[in-house]
């Protein structure tokens, strides 16, 4: 369970990441944070890459269909220029950032920011995705989520793509991956 701290005196920023595979609900644990943080009359912006389009253009929306208004962007520098005078900074599908990323979320955290960034940590073939492991070592406080194998029902930790595609980014939902365990993802489909 993710305790926040009791903050005395200046501003203390933090790193909080949700990571896990397609389907654990990363971006809905990313969005109810948020949510709760705005509750709270924190100023909070959100950003998502700009590549990924799969449910909005805009939002942040997660496979359940809940959203929030986000920024996208092209790169994790326009962060720092966007994030002024705010509370709380969300970042969802992290792995797509460029390798900069975990720089900007040190930079936030030292401002007296509290970072929140979803991501994928491994990629389809079970190895660590973009920099995820950066911000991995970085983080504050970790949250790894799982999914619910799609074979056997144990727990997913790998999100399985279903088609003979190559590359370590390619934009899909359950039509090209599907969660599965360590032992079912070695099964090809």
């Amino acid at each position: 369970m993710f305790i926040e701290p009791h903050i005395k005196g200046d501003k203390i920023g933090w790193i909080e990441v949700i990571c896990g595979s397609m389907f654990s609900g990363k971006t809905e644990e990313l969005i109810r944070r948020l949510k709760r943080a705005k509750i709270a009359n924190l100023k909070v912006e959100i950003f998502k890459p700009a590549i990924d389009t799969r449910y909005d253009a805009q939002d942040v929306v997660s496979h359940d269909a809940n959203a929030i208004a986000s920024t996208p962007i092209e790169n994790s520098q326009t962060i720092l220029l966007l994030a002024q005078d705010v509370d709380v900074v969300g970042i969802d599908e992290a792995q797509f950032f460029d390798d900069e990323i975990s720089e900007v979320c040190e930079k936030l955290a030292l401002r007296g920011i509290r970072v929140i960034v979803a991501g994928l940590d491994m990629d389809y073939l079970g190895n660590p995705f973009g920099q995820m492991p950066n911000l991995l070592a970085k983080a504050d406080y970790i949250t790894k989520l799982h999914a619910i194998c799609v074979v056997c029902g144990n727990i997913a930790n790998i999100s399985h793509r279903k088609t003979d595609q190559m590359g370590q980014v390619l934009l899909g939902e359950k039509d090209i991956y599907e969660p599965r365990c360590r032992k079912c993802h070695q099964i090809k489909p």
